[in-house]
């Protein structure tokens, strides 16, 4: 795609220098995150957001992602290329300059991008400098421009070599070993922030390969938002058959909304800034919010659906059941709050407002049957409102009556610093008993659970909180729960432990509770304070050597290892609840904080989460049939 004499120049004049690229590998988690694996797929992101930019600039239209055979990455897109002149202040190719230098891009003044994804202009030069190698190549100019790297350093300067009518960037490189321990991609992880990343880009190819195991994904939405609403409602039953959508661009800052009702009594709304999931919400998140309400409330006053006396409905009324996706683009995003997601640029909220003000109030008026089953549906949360707040007052006092022994059933632990302490929710009361005499009495308290708890994801908190494990949960962390009295601060445990049999019960009740924890306390699992315990599955005893082993593979290889040793019989023992094992065996295993193995519950894709949980656990069969049939071949240690 060539530029016309209209059209911006993107040339190496665009490309500003603000600082150089010394601390990246000493320091690489300041610039990803972290060297886990989370930081490794953050690089494939980096180079991705580069393309998005020219896409939503306008000169990109396909974006392939491909894991390598040999577990490198290649990015390739069909925009206008990274410039390949001589820059003017650093008097190098402006490719080498990208390549190597902190902060050096076309995204700093507004000449060569209008908008752009990436945060700080540090991606691709952040990529390359954490590679044992990373080769460039630029088709541009009806050229093919080449530069390798090694651990970010050039190993020759730009060069041609081959030619090419189309434009384009193709990055790829091989994560440095002396960085990251493990190297290997997930497919799965990927995925996600590409699908994402369609979603938003209506029109937008992306596609996904993995040569190694030969999965591959395309996507392209025409639909963009609207379709990224079914994807998310997928478990829900529609209360509105097709999305509200509408979008509009003022003040130079484009904005669109799309949003749908459905039977559940969750609050889903996800924003982005930029294609950048604002997890903390912001200024734009506030001017949806404000004008939802409002416009609901007027045209539910002027059309008599809200009789004399009634009182005005809330936030929350209007809140229930919906499913809402607002995106912005803001050339100068003013990013705060604890993980800088949160949009601080305060006359954004403004013209979301104006903007979702009119363009709902004229979707009311044109629709008049949809409007009335929305209305209905907020009047119907505004009575279950006085019913959750009767039910939240019973759990306050039914908690400040158990205040000094808590739950009687909660074995509390006898620190009370917070920091220090941990509790383990436990399934059924032969391993809560077990645990409780394992433990550690000073830090360790513990909560058997009875059963399975109620699935919330089907429940108003009216009828949540009549549960009695809830009601015991919620007594027992002290937080409080809903919107306006959940505090996290309050928390009496840094840790959350869930602690289930490795069967299809237990798996059930782990589900449910996660599904409890992300659908009314997230901010748990937002400050990582929500764990999973790891118990082994299998003991391998020989004579008086014994290991506890997680999985068949690893069993396998203990039992080899010890069977060329001696002449005594290997017993093998099948873990099939906690029950099965004695105090001092649990605590050895999976409580002991020097040996266990825990996992951290995290969401990387808060949307992604949202889907499997609604499609697991909601009312709709066909969806949860599918991914049963599709994940069912990965499923191991499987007892029914």
């Amino acid at each position: 795609m060539s530029a016309s004499q209209n059209q911006p120049v993107y040339d190496a004049s665009q490309i500003q220098v603000l600082k150089g690229l010394e601390a990246v590998r000493r320091r690489p988690a300041m610039y990803i995150g972290d060297v886990s694996s989370r930081g490794l797929h953050h690089l494939v992101n980096e180079v991705v957001d580069n393309s998005i930019d020219e896409a939503l600039a306008g000169y990109c239209t396909e974006i392939d992602v491909t894991i390598n055979n040999d577990g490198t990455v290649t990015v390739r897109d069909n925009g206008r290329g990274i410039p390949v002149d001589i820059h003017p202040v650093q008097k190098r190719p402006a490719l080498e300059v990208v390549m190597t230098v902190l902060h050096a891009g076309g995204k700093f003044d507004k000449k060569a991008y209008k908008v752009s994804g990436g945060l700080h202009g540090v991606g691709v030069s952040v990529v390359n400098a954490l590679s044992e190698w990373c080769i460039a190549e630029i088709a541009r100019d009806g050229k093919v421009y080449r530069q390798e790297y090694e651990r970010g350093v050039p190993k020759y300067d730009v060069r041609v070599v081959g030619r090419r009518k189309s434009t384009g960037t193709k990055i790829t490189f091989s994560p440095d070993s002396e960085i990251f321990k493990k190297r290997k991609f997930s497919f799965e992880i990927l995925l996600e922030r590409l699908r994402e990343l369609a979603f938003l880009n209506k029109d937008l190819k992306i596609s996904l390969t993995d040569e190694k195991s030969g999965k591959s994904e395309k996507f392209r939405y025409k639909g963009g938002l609207l379709t990224f609403l079914e994807y998310l409602d997928q478990g829900r039953t529609p209360i509105t058959k097709k999305g509200i959508y509408f979008s509009a661009e003022k003040e130079n800052i484009p904005v669109e909304i799309a949003f749908s009702y459905n039977d559940s009594y969750s609050e889903n709304i996800y924003s982005y800034v930029n294609n950048i999931h604002t997890i903390e919400g912001g200024s734009h998140l506030v001017g949806f919010k404000t004008a939802l309400t409002r416009t609901l409330n007027n045209f539910a006053t002027k059309n008599k659906l809200l009789k004399n006396g009634d009182p005005s409905l809330t936030g929350d009324d209007v809140r229930e059941g919906i499913t809402a996706v607002v995106s912005i683009k803001v050339s100068e995003p003013q990013f705060e709050g604890q993980t800088k997601t949160r949009l601080g640029n305060s006359e954004v909220r403004g013209i979301v407002e104006n903007i979702v003000n009119e363009g709902l109030s004229n979707y009311l008026e044109k629709n008049l049957p949809v409007a009335r089953k929305i209305i209905e549906k907020c009047k119907s949360a505004a009575r279950s409102r006085e019913a959750a707040r009767k039910a939240k007052e019973l759990t306050r006092r039914k908690t400040a009556l158990e205040s000094e022994g808590l739950p009687g059933k909660l074995a509390d632990c006898s620190l009370r610093d917070a920091e220090r302490t941990e509790l383990f929710l436990v399934e059924g009361d032969s391993a809560g008993g077990s645990a409780k005499q394992g433990r550690d009495r000073r830090f360790q308290a513990i909560l058997p659970l009875r059963g399975k708890i109620l699935n919330v994801e089907k429940a108003r908190i009216d009828k949540m909180l009549s549960n009695e494990e809830i009601r015991t949960i919620v007594a027992s962390l002290g937080t409080g729960i809903g919107r306006t009295e959940f505090v996290v601060d309050r928390l009496r445990y840094s840790k959350i432990i869930i602690m289930t049999d490795a069967d299809v019960d237990g798996s059930h009740i782990r589900t449910l509770l996660l599904t409890f924890f992300f659908r009314h306390m997230r901010p748990l699992i937002d400050h990582g304070h929500l764990y999973i315990a790891q118990p082994p599955l299998y003991r391998v005893k020989k004579g008086k050597e014994e290991k506890y082993v997680y999985d068949e593979d690893e069993r396998d290889e203990i039992v080899k290892k010890i069977s060329k040793n001696g002449n005594e019989k290997i017993d093998i023992q099948r873990y099939k609840g906690l029950g099965e094992m004695n105090p001092d065996q649990l605590w050895k295993t999976t409580m002991d904080p020097l040996n266990r193995t825990i996992l951290q519950v995290a969401i990387e894709e808060a949307f992604e989460a949202d889907h499997v949980f609604s499609m697991l656990m909601g009312d709709n069969v066909e969806p949860r049939r599918k991914f049963i049939e599709e994940n069912a071949k990965y499923v191991r240690n499987l007892d029914v």
